[in-house]
Formats: structure tokens, C-alpha cells, sequence
């Protein structure tokens, strides 16, 4: 029984010991088929040097970043002065990356430094000769045609999200259509369409949206284009406009009211003419007879109708993001809260109701929550599309609208 028990014992050993081989073995033929990290980048193999690989901080300078690498201040001035051409050591900012290569030896000395303000350009300082050479260098960039259709699944930026595209994109389409659509009335169902250029760092790494070629959204039942066009080639600029040419970015009407005058202007003292003390006047008042239309500046939708005793009957238009106006004194209202209106639409009529002496309409506007002078303010405007360029437009935007109403189903 003795001899038995030793020979199972030895028996499991061998078999362990040859199960243990085959797995080391399979571990090793696993560990050859791992592909080798290319360690190498800005023309540097990084095998070659001693790596130093960081972003910069709060309070750094490029002097105190080299300074740690036992080089002296006389030479750190010789170094800035001789690439001061080249490059400004004062535009370098906190979590920006940068590279150090040093040498293997014992002396462990700084041989280049490596600066990258972005993922596209990189700055090379080769300190390894007496003379600094500073060079400037962008990485190759290529660009991949998108289109992307469908319905939205919940709100623009998880529609976008969830069909791989950065988050870049649904901030164009927003600026885009910022006069036109409010994104937060946009309902699941709605269909969309994009056609969009996608940036690739040395035709792998993904960068992001270039730009929008095209695109249609849903809104309220009515289908929205928008095309990019540059009417003036020297200028370069590009505004958006719709399927008939109509810029996207609407102007605001300089008044509210087609024939009156200004009575009171915007200012932080006035003397009030029904409550009979000093006050601030945020708006400015237009008169003209009773019942003369009113009609909103600009795109937007209504966001409150009603009565106060100082306003008298007013409307307030949300425009987008940024601007909203508002409409006091009116003898009637001729619009409703959620209401969607256009440009130059009647949304009341002039009157005198509220804190008023006669009839006219004050007319009020906000920037960014602020009530702000509306003829002082730079308001931002698309560019009309100009006759001269009409036929133009229209046969540039025609590829394009086939292209988009033939994947949208229009």
C-alpha cells in the first residue's frame, strides 16, 4: 500500500509539471502576438533617450521646467534669446504637454525639448548642439465624409453621442440653426440629417468635427435646411443659409413699430412721467397711434403674454440662448404663450395700458439674462445672400439637398 501511494504521488507530480510547461509555453506564445507600442514620436525614437513625458502646471515657466535638468540661468537666457524668433517662451500655458528627451549616459543631459500647445502642432528645441534649433511642426491632417441620418432619441447631443460623433457637432448645429430652432422643443421622432467632415491626426486619430457641408432638421412639422456659402471669395466668409438662399442668422428689425419715433431712450435715470420721480428706464419707447401693429425683431418663440399695472399688456419673445425682447403697454395681444414666431410677425397692437401717458409701444431687451440698450448693442447678422450670387448658391447647395432628401426620406 506503501509503494502504491508514493507512485500516485509521483504520478501527479509529472502531470502537474507538464501541465505547469504547456501553460508557461502557451503564456509565452500568447505574449509573442501582443503587437510592439511604436515608441517612438516627433521623429525621435524614445528608445534612444531617457523619457520625459508631463503637462505643464499652474505657475511654470518654460525656464523653471528646463531649470530642473541642472541647467544653469546663463545658459536657460541663451536658449531663449537664440529661438525667440521662433518661438515665445511666454505663450507657453498650464496643462499643455511637453516632451524631454535626455541622454542614457551617466550625465542624464537634456537633449530636446518638446512643447505641444494643441494635438496638431508640436515645438522641437534640439539642445544638442552649442547652437539652439527651434522648429516648428504640424502633424499631417486628413479629412473623412460623414452622413448621419435619423430620428432623435432623446436630445441632440445624446442622438449625436450615441452614433459616435463628437460632441463638437451638436455645438455647430446649434449655432447654426440658433435663429431658427429652439433645441429644447425639438421632440423624439424628429428626423435629422448631416453631412460633415471629420478631422484624423496622421490618418488615425481621431480630431473631431471639421465642419458642416449640409443639414436638415424636423421642426414643428417643417423641414430645415441649412448650406454653408462664401459669397466673397477674398473675404473668405462663411454664413449658412437655407434651401432659397435666406441667411440663417437673422437680423433684428430695428424697430418694433414700421412708422413711429423714439420718445425715451434707455437710460438708468429718467424722470418718470406717471409716477413722477427718478428712475431707471431700461427700454426704449416708440410712439404711434393706437392700434398700430407691433411686430417681434426677430425669430423666437413667446415666452410669456400678460398684464401688469406697470407694464400695462406685453409679450416677452425668447430669441435663442442669449437674447430675448420684450413689448410693453399694448391695447392687444395677438399671440400665446409657446407660440412660434417669425421675423417681422404683428404680435400685438400698439396702445397706452399700464404706467403710460399716451399710446406707444416700449420696447426692452435682454442679453444674457441683462437688460441692455438695443441701439447701442452689436448685434451679430448673417449676410444677405446678394442677387449676383443667387444662381450660384443654387447650383453648389444642389448636389447636396438631392443628397440629404434622398437619405432623409423627404
Amino acid at each position: 500500500m506503501k509503494y502504491v501511494l508514493t507512485f500516485i504521488i509521483a504520478l501527479t507530480l509529472v502531470v502537474s509539471c507538464k501541465k505547469s510547461d504547456k501553460e508557461t509555453e502557451k503564456k509565452k506564445l500568447v505574449k509573442k502576438e501582443i503587437p510592439q507600442k511604436d515608441n517612438s514620436d516627433f521623429g525621435f525614437n524614445f528608445a534612444d533617450f531617457n523619457v520625459i513625458q508631463d503637462t505643464v502646471r499652474k505657475g511654470d515657466t518654460f525656464g523653471t521646467i528646463i531649470s530642473k535638468q541642472n541647467i544653469g540661468e546663463r545658459k536657460i537666457y541663451e536658449i531663449v534669446n537664440s529661438i525667440k524668433d521662433t518661438f515665445d517662451v511666454r505663450v507657453i500655458r498650464p496643462n499643455k504637454a511637453y516632451t524631454m528627451l535626455r541622454s542614457k549616459d551617466k550625465t542624464n543631459k537634456l537633449q530636446v525639448f518638446v512643447y505641444q500647445p494643441n494635438d496638431l502642432t508640436y515645438y522641437i528645441f534640439d539642445l544638442r548642439d552649442s547652437a539652439v534649433v527651434a522648429h516648428k511642426k504640424v502633424r499631417p491632417v486628413t479629412f473623412k465624409r460623414r452622413l448621419i441620418t435619423g430620428v432623435l432619441k432623446g436630445s441632440l447631443s445624446e442622438t449625436l453621442s450615441n452614433a459616435g460623433v463628437a460632441a463638437n457637432l451638436a455645438s455647430q448645429i446649434t449655432k447654426i440653426y440658433s435663429w431658427s430652432i429652439d433645441f429644447f422643443k425639438l421632440k423624439k421622432g424628429d428626423r435629422f440629417g448631416i453631412a460633415f467632415n471629420e478631422r484624423y491626426i496622421n490618418d488615425t486619430i481621431y480630431n473631431g468635427v471639421s465642419d458642416v457641408e449640409a443639414a436638415f432638421f424636423e421642426y414643428r412639422g417643417k423641414i430645415m435646411y441649412a448650406f454653408p456659402f462664401v459669397q466673397n471669395e477674398a473675404s473668405g466668409k462663411v454664413d449658412y443659409y437655407d434651401e432659397e438662399g435666406k441667411t440663417m442668422k437673422n437680423f433684428f428689425l430695428k424697430s418694433p413699430i414700421k412708422f413711429s419715433r423714439i420718445t425715451s431712450r434707455f437710460t438708468m435715470n429718467r424722470y418718470h412721467p406717471v409716477q413722477h420721480k427718478w428712475k431707471a428706464h431700461k427700454g426704449t419707447d416708440y410712439a404711434a397711434p393706437t392700434g398700430t401693429p407691433i411686430m417681434t425683431t426677430a425669430t423666437g418663440v413667446v415666452e410669456r403674454t400678460g398684464y401688469t399695472a406697470g407694464n400695462g399688456n406685453y409679450v416677452k419673445v425668447k430669441h435663442n440662448g442669449t437674447y430675448s425682447t420684450q413689448y410693453l403697454h399694448m391695447s392687444k395681444i395677438l399671440v400665446r404663450r409657446g407660440q412660434h414666431v417669425n421675423q417681422g410677425d404683428v404680435i400685438g397692437r400698439v396702445g397706452s395700458t399700464g404706467l403710460a401717458t399716451g399710446p406707444h409701444v416700449c420696447y426692452r431687451f435682454w442679453k444674457n439674462g441683462v437688460q441692455v440698450d438695443a441701439l447701442r448693442l452689436k448685434l451679430p447678422t448673417g449676410t444677405p445672400m446678394e442677387n449676383r450670387n443667387k444662381a450660384r448658391f443654387l447650383k453648389t447647395i444642389e448636389p447636396l439637398k438631392r443628397e440629404l432628401d434622398s437619405v432623409g426620406n423627404l
